[in-house]
């Protein structure tokens, strides 16, 4: 299967292409659901269009604890369907859809009071494996086991002794969210979606009661296009509500924000061999293994002031340490995080006033003639979200449409992944690099590597580390902007490669050397790459501030105060 390119010139043809002729279905929004639902249509042989206001990715689809899981907490809600329905979903991510992304990650649950809450916590643990196991999802994973005292201490050294009586550890798995994304996108392109990014839908079009198209501005290029469609879904997560006002409905369901935050902390300041499940009195809080780091969250409070870029404010900060502390050793300090970033969940309202209980369910609704609406969910089951809007949609359409594949599509790089992760030594004797920065290329990439490679073969000084960001090459920045669809340095730091949480800097002492690999590929001067490093520069020290504020009011006028795109 041939793969796609998203780089300008794509880009720019991808927007042609929508306007000139009319299609079966257009998406509106690119996190994970939008980019899973239009590689559903594409792969069922329909029209497909993929339109997304800033990056991919940039809302909840790059914020969220990289978690591909089943929700072992809604076993407690006695929520079965939903537990069983992410089980299988995660099974499918792992074995065949994304082995190259999604990776088996241990938790060590800490017990706390001797006899009753073993078999309590150790049945739910037990019912979650066995679910898992039978629909054939679960081999690859292994099965929970308990651990005494003194062997849980042993994996993880880092709990105080009189955190626990004893231990629970199983598997749940994790990916990079934005990367995978990102690579979503790429995949729907490779079997005919037209996709573009920067690109905001400014209104519907209508003809009577039906929605027929969108007005669709070029952020980057400027100009407007009138994208027509038999179809439009609405998969714009936390802005559903914002984007069904453009057409005058609401729609039988609200959406409802609540924000949860989290920090990178180095790998070296938890001793441990394993993650951390922990129970707090809102909600659980996890310790994530993630590279060279740790990941620490969630909080899980309401949010109704700027959704684009939520603040994590001092006292969510706070929040997080006081419980992770309660349970560690040596306790972690403000010195001690590296990167903070704050996500959004798009939940369903109308369950329960307090956001934890609000449903992680998802609906999709047929408002008006012309639209479907898919919200709420969890990232886990963004497949069968897709599957359910199209679904939808095709109720719509004067035609016969196939039923869903994506249960047997895998994502561009999954293909080959295994064999060339066998021959990881040879393509290191191959390249001249280490086989660490292999396997690092071949668990971002999978078989695309050899895309990334082949840069480094035309320039050999694309193959040495980016300075004050070790973990990635110069090539992946390049690789970006050429391949996928990064449009300014934001893209790259933030999400192409995760170095604006996993430095103390945040970026900003790499930032001129990104925004220079960055400048051919995408016409840059001089003068565009001061304007997009000064816009970094401007946003972390506005992130960094609201960090320092007291409560959510403060910290999102902190966060506020840089600009949101790069001055032209």
């Amino acid at each position: 299967m041939r793969t796609a390119t998203l780089g300008p010139a794509e880009r720019a043809e991808s927007l042609a292409a929508m306007a000139e002729r009319e299609l079966d279905l257009l998406v509106v929004g690119g996190g994970v659901v939008g980019a899973g639902t239009a590689l559903d249509a594409a792969t069922r042989g329909l029209s497909t269009g993929l339109v997304e206001a800033r990056d991919w990715a940039s809302g909840t689809s790059s914020r969220s604890s990289k978690l591909i899981h089943g929700g072992l907490r809604y076993l407690e809600m006695l929520d079965f369907a939903l537990v069983r329905e992410a089980l299988k979903e995660r099974g499918l991510l792992l074995e065949r859809l994304a082995p190259h992304l999604v990776k088996p990650v241990p938790f060590l649950y800490p017990l706390r009071h001797k006899g009753w809450e073993r078999l309590y916590a150790g049945s739910g643990v037990a019912l979650y494996d066995a679910m898992s196991m039978a629909r054939g999802h679960g081999r690859g994973l292994p099965v929970h086991r308990h651990l005494s005292r003194g062997h849980a201490l042993r994996v993880a050294p880092a709990l105080k002794k009189d955190a626990l009586v004893g231990a629970l550890q199983y598997y749940d798995a994790q990916m990079d969210d934005a990367r995978y994304v990102a690579t979503l996108v790429r995949t729907a392109a490779a079997y005919g979606a037209k996709v573009a990014n920067r690109a905001r839908v400014t209104g519907f079009l209508r003809e009577g009661e039906r929605v027929v198209g969108a007005r669709v501005q070029d952020v980057e290029a400027g100009g407007e296009y009138e994208i027509r469609a038999q179809q439009v879904v609405n998969a714009t997560g936390v802005w559903t509500d914002d984007t069904q006002s453009m057409v005058g409905e609401r729609g039988q369901f609200h959406v409802r924000a609540s924000k949860g935050i989290h920090l990178v902390v180095p790998k070296d300041r938890i001793h441990s061999s394993t993650g951390l499940i922990l129970r707090t009195e809102k909600s659980v809080l996890f310790v994530i293994p993630w590279g060279r780091h740790w990941i620490v969250g969630t909080t899980d409070t309401d949010w109704d002031l700027d959704k684009a870029h939520p603040a994590a404010s001092s006292a969510d900060i706070d929040y997080l340490l006081e419980h992770v502390n309660s349970v560690l050793a040596v306790p972690l300090t403000r010195d001690d995080v590296e990167g903070v970033y704050a996500g959004l969940r798009p939940l369903l309202a109308g369950e329960s006033d307090a956001t934890s209980k609000l449903s992680r369910e998802h609906t999709v609704a047929h408002p008006v003639p012309g639209l479907v609406v898919v919200a709420g969910g969890k990232y886990t089951t963004y497949r069968v979200m897709a599957k359910d809007a199209v679904d939808a949609a095709v109720h719509g359409l004067d035609m016969r449409v196939a039923e869903c594949v994506t249960e047997d599509i895998p994502l561009l790089g999954a293909e080959g992944y295994r064999a060339l992760w066998n021959a990881r030594a040879r393509i290191a004797a191959r390249t001249g690099l280490h086989v660490v920065r292999v396997e690092h290329l071949l668990n971002r990439y999978g078989s695309l590597a050899e895309e990334v490679l082949e840069l480094i073969t035309a320039n050999p000084a694309l193959g040495a580390p980016v300075q004050s960001a070790d973990d990635y090459l110069r090539a992946e920045i390049v690789y970006a902007a050429s391949h996928e669809g990064a449009r300014h340095l934001d893209d790259v730091l933030t999400r192409r490669t995760r170095i604006s949480i996993e430095t103390f800097d945040r970026g900003t002492r790499c930032a001129r050397e990104a925004a220079e690999l960055m400048a051919p590929v995408l016409g840059w001067d001089a003068d565009h790459i001061e304007r997009e490093v000064e816009h970094y520069q401007k946003r972390v020290e506005a992130e960094r501030e609201s960090q320092r504020q007291p409560d959510d009011l403060t910290a999102d006028a902190a966060r506020l105060g840089a600009p949101d795109i790069v001055p032209l």
